[in-house]
């Protein structure tokens, strides 16, 4: 019954992705993500149901066949993001839907729990041990209606945004060194076996990088908007008889030379 209820959570969460990414972005960037994601959930759902993924006896271990691929696409998005074309495509989506959708977290960890539960993880990845992930997650309503308040809501939500990345680290950690394998440093009172099972390796495989792509475009997108509010307070403010110009101070507006088309140039006014 669990596995049943979370593979219909990731069909609705992969429609989710599709429909927004159809709603907010270009025909060929929104059939790019659609194709890739398709292509991915179906790459991952072979290698967990063939037994690939919790094989740790074969070298690079099965797991190596998702992180590898997630930490490559993760550093190439970041990159990418970076570019003034990332920039538009995080500018692309409203910022409330982008910090709101983090709100699906709350979901995953109440999976995670049932899965401690049934003895596949140990109780340190789950909210009533070391993972804080849940609380990001409960959180994300309120910081996209903060995020709608100023520009003390956007730094609001950009420290968020941080932290949620933090979190994350926290918890990928943590699975990492208590799965069964070379990397088995944390010997919990049970092994973390959720990775080698079907449909479970969705968790690494989907629900993580979901939650770093949208920590990113956020924090891109914030970026983007607090620039603008800066560069925006530096317009110089006209009054009847003078014009404010920043770093300047203000200015007589009749020692301007006004042009036909309402504009002025400043030049001779600041020398």
């Amino acid at each position: 019954m669990t596995a049943t209820l979370f593979l219909a959570f990731v069909a609705l969460t992969a429609a989710a992705v599709v429909a927004l990414s159809a709603r907010y972005l270009n025909g060929r960037t929104a059939f790019t993500v659609t194709g890739g994601l398709f292509v991915w959930l179906l790459y991952v759902g072979l290698l967990g149901y063939f037994g690939v993924i919790r094989n740790t006896t074969m070298r690079p271990p099965g797991i190596a066949f998702i992180f590898v691929p997630v930490v490559l696409f993760l550093v190439l998005f970041i990159v990418r993001v970076r570019s003034s074309a990332g920039a538009g495509v995080a500018l692309a989506f409203p910022l409330w839907i982008i910090l709101g959708t983090q709100s699906f977290r709350i979901i995953v960890e109440l999976f995670l729990h049932q899965l401690w539960i049934d003895g596949l993880l140990p109780k340190m990845l789950t909210f009533a041990g070391a993972n804080v992930d849940i609380y990001v997650g409960a959180s994300a309503p309120l910081i996209a209606w903060l995020s709608t308040r100023g520009r003390l809501g956007l730094r609001l939500a950009l420290a968020w945004n941080a932290l949620g990345l933090l979190a994350l680290a926290n918890v990928v950690t943590r699975a990492v060194l208590t799965t069964p394998g070379p990397f088995n440093l944390i010997h919990a009172e049970v092994p973390n076996l959720m990775f080698g099972t079907f449909p479970y390796m969705f968790i690494p495989g989907f629900f993580v990088p979901l939650a770093v792509v949208l920590h990113v475009l956020a924090i891109r997108a914030i970026s983007s908007r607090l620039h603008t509010a800066i560069s925006g307070a530096n317009v110089a403010r006209v009054t009847d008889k003078t014009i404010v110009i920043p770093r300047y101070g203000p200015v007589s507006a009749r020692s301007l030379n006004w042009s036909n088309s309402a504009t002025c140039s400043f030049r001779s006014a600041i020398k």
